[in-house]
């Protein structure tokens, strides 16, 4: 405890900068790249968000100093490790900590437990237990120390915590390559906070003077303080970003766990000692992948089951994901052919297609491909629209049919069920009939969300004006061949 009368040797986080607050002509340093005009139409899976960026505070100093509501101890699976942050907090909590942790016996990797934080400032103190970390186990150590830092969250969810402050999990001694790590703690962090934002109002993360450099690097990819910064970090993020709440994604290593073990599927035909004899190596508790090949075969021979089907088209959606995040697509997004814009009436988010942005016989089909991927996948976990401007295209950017159903067998299911509505704006008679023949034989599903769009005045029916951006050349279009459009629309509903 202080001396009476002394100054307290703790760190009140309300006069620590947030990391909204800090200088803006430092927020290039790491991630400038000579790319042209921010493009704010191609959006970042981690895009900006000031209300997010006012809870996030960057620290250089010791953990066991903070006064939040708790704090973050780095340990082994005995809570005895002897790491400079652990005796940090040993030495200000006081002896009833150790008296306390021998209690709890021990904790798993991954995994996390709460103690009191006696004589320190903060309330709590949550003790994790981060990886050991090997290169031939990486899968394994990324989810663990994802494990760490969300199981950690879901504790000060579950006390309903106000503040948090973190260590870095990932203790040198247990050999976590540092940038690695910190990819891991920010995406974690950021996307429990987009999802339960309101329950926490600051989360520090305590770092040594090596760490600080790191976290500066790479807090701009996940938390970027405006959209130009969004735009730059957006070439430096990782191939993996994990899903919706940042946990790792390996496609190819799904393990599928048997719910009776030994026991035959429901749909066997087999009976009696020929169907038990079929078991014998065919069955496990764990059961990996299988044969790839076999798989394909059973498809192109309409054998294998939609269950199967479904999983093996998630498998080939990752693929595509991941080279769609690697691939270098500036050249296609140069050309403004695919662009989020507002919202429609209902709140849906609006991309808008312009076709005639869209040379053919001169990109790269399967780059633009990947480049719709790229765009689309954080886009369509949501409700959507899209917009598509057919306005004086020619046969030079007309997408053939094959492209197309190529593109529709891709794309993830998400994308399917959340489409809710295309706008066709001045179509022509041949694209009409192209259209409903490739409804009609090529894929299903897709002809009832289908609204042909004569004029704007229709679409403004559907999506307000302001809520659009319109090429130039569009309005001018629709000027010449229906008239000025006007400051009023109608605000109602489908078209």
């Amino acid at each position: 405890m202080d001396p009476l009368g002394a100054p307290s040797q703790f760190v009140d986080i309300d006069d620590l900068p947030a990391w909204n607050d800090f200088c803006e002509a430092d927020q290039l340093d790491s991630h400038k790249t000579p790319i042209g005009k921010p493009q704010h139409d191609v959006r970042s899976p981690f895009p900006y968000r000031k209300d997010i960026n006012a809870k996030i505070i960057l620290w250089r100093g010791d953990v066991a100093l903070l006064n939040c509501t708790a704090i973050v101890n780095t340990s082994n699976e005995s809570l005895t490790d002897k790491n400079p942050v652990s005796d940090s907090i040993f030495m200000h909590a006081g002896p009833d900590l150790r008296d306390e942790l021998q209690k709890l016996k021990g904790c798993r990797t991954g995994e996390a437990k709460l103690t009191k934080g006696f004589n320190l400032a903060a309330r709590f103190i949550i003790h994790t237990v981060g990886p050991k970390y090997k290169s031939r186990y990486r899968t394994a150590a990324e989810s663990s120390l994802y494990s760490c830092y969300r199981t950690v969250l879901q504790l000060t969810k579950e006390q309903a915590m106000s503040s948090v402050g973190f260590c870095v999990i990932n203790s040198v001694k247990r050999g976590y390559p540092l940038e690695d790590a910190t990819h891991i703690a920010l995406r974690t962090v950021r996307r429990f906070l987009e999802i339960h934002g309101e329950t926490l109002e600051r989360v520090v993360f305590a770092v040594s003077e090596l760490e600080q450099a790191t976290y500066q690097k790479l807090l701009p990819l996940y938390f970027p303080r405006s959209l130009e910064e969004e735009y730059h970090s957006l070439p430096c993020l990782p191939a993996d970003i994990g899903n919706s709440e940042g946990e790792p994604v390996v496609p190819e290593r799904q393990i599928r766990i048997s719910e009776k073990p030994g026991a035959p599927d429901d749909n066997s035909d087999e009976e009696g000692l020929e169907a038990d004899f079929s078991l014998i190596g065919s069955h496990a508790f764990a059961r990996m992948e299988g044969d790839v090949d076999k798989q394909r075969r059973l498809i192109l021979q309409g054998q294998l089951s939609e269950a199967a089907l479904q999983k093996q088209h998630q498998r080939n959606y990752n693929r595509w994901l991941c080279q769609a995040r690697t691939e270098d697509l500036s050249d296609v997004a140069s050309l403004k052919a695919l662009y989020q814009t507002g919202v429609d009436n209902c709140g849906r988010t609006v991309m808008v297609v312009v076709g005639r942005n869209i040379p053919v016989t001169l990109i790269d089909m399967e780059k633009a491909l990947l480049y719709f991927i790229h765009v689309m996948d954080h886009i369509a976990v949501k409700e959507y629209v899209i917009v598509y401007f057919h306005t004086l295209t020619s046969d030079y950017n007309n997408l053939d049919s094959d492209f197309l159903k190529k593109l529709y067998d891709v794309v993830d299911i998400k994308y399917k069920r959340n489409l809710k509505a295309v706008y066709f704006v001045h179509p022509t008679f041949r694209s009409k009939v192209s259209t409903w023949f490739f409804t009609t034989f090529t894929v299903s599903g897709l002809k009832d969300k289908i609204h042909y769009v004569e004029n704007l005045q229709q679409l403004f029916t559907a999506i307000s004006p302001e809520q659009i951006d319109f090429p130039p050349f569009v309005l001018e279009y629709d000027a010449r061949e229906n008239g000025p459009y006007y400051s009023s629309y109608p605000s109602s509903p489908d078209l």
